[in-house]
């Protein structure tokens, strides 16, 4: 009866030489040499008896020619599908063929025929062992407990890592024997000792096997093998001849010198003595063994894949994938092969093939652990995190101990989790200015993960040309990007800047990441812009390509991390010059941000190591407004508020904060230390009310002084600690002389200090972007400037 033997063994290691297979034939051999059955198969095909196709059925399948196997018993079941033998062996070219399922399906029926058929329970069990599901394919094997069963049983506790238990199986094989010299039994322990790594001990058992058995010849070639891999070369050409003695057929004998004498030309012959040179790092006469061998027939895979593996060491890739492509020509559903030809892209660089090499031999074969470890490792490579994490899984429960595997799987977790405090609540919160910058990097990070899933190449860059003024062919193309234009602060604020830019020295460009809101803001940016376009229907890496393909010199942020921002845009990195303004107050952490539009009191340089950009220290005041242009009502108001109208008191002293309530602390008023009044704070200036505020060292902390001092009349409005505070809010509030001084400077310098001169701060801004076009242009890197006003 025909009783399968289980596959053994996982993926070739890339590198790792292929012992040559058994020579099956590619194509049907002659009538002549098949036999009278075959003959008349092949003569009249219509007239053939059930018979004479199970003959020819099982012919083929031991010449390895799986697929006429499958034809001519598939003709055998039609006519008799009760036919034992055929069932049986139509499972084992399913087996073959790795169509577990339907070999399960044919054995199934056998049973049902004869119920104690312990060849079908084997059979089965071997391809439950196949996918994946090791506890059924036990209980199969322990069903079909006759001395055969145990054998298999022994061999996948062996592939499970349960050696003590395999022992056992074996041993008990030779009890139930009664044959302390039975064949089988040292065959499967000599097996078992070799894959422990024991060759001594597996030597000692096939020379038992040997005695047991003297005219089989796999016992003298497992001995061969294992006299080889200890180095033993004449030991192993001595059982090797032992072996092609008993059969002469054997091709595994001419893994040797001798052997190569009797047949010169036998490819298995060559490529094995290249395995023999290649081991001994002969690597050009190895090659020239492969090359032989390739001259006798194209029809073997291990020559290409070992000539591959020299190629590798050469670090020829362009010759190992197109061997490997041989291979696969040759056998293409060798899941090792696509794995190794897979690993060969990936490491030339061409993840995307590599990614679908891995998904075809995971198709394959889809027990094999490397496959999904390699997939996971590429998927890693490309960013794609939550593949990658899905098929280390995979590939951890097909092998628990696989420690690569495993740790990758551990810094994928790592890399993929994202910090629970935000980048914008490290701003805001009462956190470290250290470990925010360390929270923007994580974010920043995560930013060049999403992008690097749209798999662009890097873009290519304007060259490094000195802006001309003289011609406007050469002026400067300048790109802001940002979710905000229109009805946000951001617009209230920057309405008039893209206009005021010096159109002979800048060309604007704003890209909307969000959709038209039909406000006045929206229709006014997009009006006066010189090109404003609207890219919010436009994914992330095609709004990077239409930047590049506008060959922007200078892109700037306005979103940092808040609401609608797409960071993905700039890791992509379109323009060579990037910088971060306005939307975020506080550092991008991001290596792919190069600048931050600031200044000297906002963010001096002693504090520069809590930021990842470089500083570009705008004159007077980074901030910018629009209220000279859009609200000079409130200098004049038509009807002014009265205290009456909302409550109040007209003889008492009110303090106010009109922030978010995020940015409220307790017990503390006017402007908040942690987080001061920003849009609110030039508000509040531009209404002529003095403000308090005390600048702490991060960013969002010192914005509200240096509006303050923008205004020609800060010095009075900052205190430097919570003590001095409130000292100076008390004091203003019981001196009613000093707070309306102050108030009446406050008033008189709006319409002349630099914080409400918006034509004026443009101007400084303009000089900014050119003074990083002209340090790119040196060659410089990024490095920190203050802007100087002519």
């Amino acid at each position: 009866m025909l009783s399968i033997c289980g596959r053994g063994g996982g993926a070739v290691a890339a590198g790792e030489e292929q012992r040559a297979p058994y020579p099956f034939p590619t194509t049907h051999p002659p009538p002549q040499q098949l036999g009278a059955a075959i003959n008349a198969l092949l003569l009249n095909p219509l007239q053939v008896d059930e018979g004479t196709r199970l003959e020819v059925a099982q012919r083929s399948y031991n010449a390895g020619d799986y697929r006429a196997a499958l034809q001519q018993s598939n003709a055998v079941y039609m006519e008799n599908p009760r036919r034992l033998e055929n069932l049986l062996l139509l499972g084992a070219v399913y087996y073959q063929l790795w169509g577990f399922d339907m070999c399960i399906v044919k054995n199934e029926e056998a049973v049902a025929i004869q119920p104690n058929f312990p060849e079908c329970f084997n059979n089965m069990a071997n391809a439950w062992r196949e996918k994946g599901d090791i506890d059924r394919a036990i209980q199969y094997y322990k069903h079909a407990i006759q001395v055969d069963a145990y054998y298999s049983l022994g061999d996948v506790l062996k592939a499970q890592g349960s050696y003590g238990e395999a022992y056992n199986c074996f041993r008990e094989a030779e009890a139930i024997k009664f044959k302390p010299t039975f064949y089988d039994a040292h065959m499967n322990l000599g097996n078992l000792y070799k894959a422990v790594g024991m060759c001594q001990d597996a030597i000692a058992c096939y020379q038992n096997a040997a005695q047991a058995c003297p005219k089989n010849a796999i016992a003298y070639g497992s001995l061969g093998d294992a006299y080889y891999e200890q180095g033993q070369l004449d030991l192993a050409i001595l059982s090797y001849r032992h072996a092609t003695t008993c059969n002469p057929s054997y091709v595994e004998a001419y893994n040797n010198l001798t052997c190569l004498a009797l047949q010169p030309n036998h490819p298995q012959a060559l490529t094995n003595l290249g395995n023999v040179y290649m081991e001994r790092s002969m690597l050009d006469i190895a090659a020239s063994h492969f090359m032989a061998a390739l001259t006798v027939t194209t029809g073997l895979s291990a020559p290409y894949n070992n000539l591959a593996t020299i190629y590798k060491q050469q670090g020829n890739y362009a010759n190992v994938i197109a061997c490997y492509n041989e291979a696969l020509r040759v056998d293409p559903l060798s899941a090792d092969g696509l794995v190794n030809r897979g690993n060969t892209l990936k490491e030339a660089g061409r993840v995307s093939e590599a990614i679908q090499d891995y998904l075809r031999a995971a198709a394959i074969r889809p027990t094999m652990a490397e496959a999904h470890a390699n997939l996971a490792f590429a998927y890693k490579d490309t960013g794609l995190m939550e593949l990658a994490i899905i098929s280390y899984k995979q590939a951890l429960q097909l092998r628990p101990d696989f420690p690569e595997v495993t740790c990758n799987l551990l810094h994928t977790l790592q890399m993929s989790l994202l910090p629970s405090v935000q980048p914008f609540h490290a701003m805001a919160f009462p956190i470290n200015p250290t470990l925010a910058l360390e929270i923007s990097k994580k974010y920043a990070d995560h930013y060049s993960l999403v992008a690097s899933r749209f798999g662009l190449p890097a873009f290519s860059h304007p060259s490094r040309a000195p802006i001309k003024t003289v011609d406007r062919a050469s002026r400067l193309r300048i790109g802001y990007v940002s979710s905000d234009f229109g009805n946000h602060p951001l617009s209230h604020l920057m309405g008039s800047v893209f206009e005021m830019h010096d159109e002979d020295i800048v060309e604007v460009f704003c890209y909307a990441l969000s959709r038209d809101d039909g406000t006045e803001w929206r229709q006014r940016i997009k009006g006066e812009a010189e090109h404003f376009i609207d890219v919010s229907e436009m994914s992330s890496d095609m709004i990077a390509k239409v930047i590049n393909e506008d060959k922007i010199q200078i892109l700037i942020n306005l979103n940092g991390y808040t609401k609608g921002a797409r960071n993905e845009i700039f890791a992509m990195q379109p323009a060579p010059i990037q910088v971060s303004y306005m939307g975020f107050p506080a550092t991008t952490g991001a290596s792919y941000i190069d600048y931050l539009i600031t200044d000297e009191f906002v963010s001096p340089l002693k504090y520069s190591h809590i930021y990842s950009e470089k500083l570009v220290h705008l004159p007077h005041c980074y901030f910018v407004n629009d209220y000279k242009q859009k609200n000079q009502d409130i200098l004049d108001p038509v009807c002014p508020h009265k205290r009456a109208d909302y409550g109040l008191p007209e003889d008492k002293f009110i303090f106010a904060c009109f922030n978010q309530l995020y940015k409220m602390d307790p017990d503390i008023f006017n402007t908040c230390p942690l987080c001061n009044g920003h849009t609110t704070g030039t508000d509040v200036l531009w209404a002529g009310l003095p403000m308090i505020t005390l600048p702490l060292e991060k960013m969002a902390t010192r914005v509200a002084g240096s509006i303050c001092l923008a205004t020609g009349v800060g010095e009075e409005m900052i205190v430097n600690s919570l003590k001095e505070y409130e000292e100076r809010a008390v004091f203003l509030a019981t001196n009613p002389s000093k707070l309306q001084t102050l108030t009446s400077r406050l008033n008189a310098v709006r319409m002349t200090c630099p914080l409400f001169d918006t034509a004026r701060w443009v101007k400084n801004l303009d000089r900014a972007y050119l003074k990083v076009w002209d340090l790119f242009c040196s060659g410089s890197h990024p490095q920190h400037f203050k802007v100087v006003e002519e």
